[in-house]
């Protein structure tokens, strides 16, 4: 146990931080958890044939790893804010009467699409705010809803599974090189007003 600890240490970045130079470990540290954990999910997508891999996890992924003290990079504002996006998006498309209109990408940019895109963002973001979860890679996954992307029901339970293995993994490699990702987080900081008041 004391050979593991004693060989662990050597793997913790605020140690190699404080041997090597700064920017170039962390940036290989990015490189390879980002690497391991987008992998990950890319393989199960493959064995499971189910769609764990969408772009919003990228830069989640990114503020997982980059961000670790960040309220937008918590456990808490990652999860909430992708599901407060994933209702917002599949909200605007039951609104514009599109949940069954396949992708923008395929059938073009509609009128209806065009206030799905708008509704499912702005939601997206006022939500957020009210809940205290700024989470900016949640505008994306709205997006991939409202698009046309991924909107049946199971898929979109499968994006939220995805949400949480990603964040599992990311605690556990964080932790694993020293990293201070925690495990949940406070609500994010109220939002100043301009007169520097709080507003609740």
């Amino acid at each position: 146990m004391r050979n593991l600890r004693s060989m662990l240490r050597y793997v913790q970045l605020p140690w190699l931080m404080q041997k090597y130079p700064h920017i170039p470990v962390f940036a290989l540290y990015n490189f390879l958890s980002g690497f391991l954990s987008i992998g990950l999910m890319a393989a199960f997508a493959v064995i499971l044939h189910s769609p764990l891999i969408f772009p919003s996890l990228g830069p989640t992924a990114f503020h997982y790893f980059s961000k670790q003290t960040a309220p937008t990079a918590s456990p808490r504002n990652a999860i909430i804010g992708h599901l407060i996006g994933t209702v917002a998006g599949y909200f605007s498309l039951v609104v514009t009467g599109l949940t069954t209109a396949g992708p923008a990408i395929a059938n073009g940019v509609t009128w209806p699409r065009v206030i799905a895109a708008a509704l499912s963002l702005g939601l997206t973001a006022g939500l957020m705010i009210l809940f205290r979860a700024t989470h900016a890679p949640a505008g994306a996954t709205t997006l991939i809803i409202s698009l046309g992307i991924l909107t049946q029901s199971w898929q979109l339970v499968v994006l939220m599974v995805a949400i949480i293995l990603l964040t599992l993994q990311a605690i556990a490699i964080n932790r694993l090189f020293g990293m201070p990702l925690p495990l949940w987080s406070p609500p994010a900081a109220p939002v100043k007003s301009v007169a520097g008041s709080d507003k609740d």
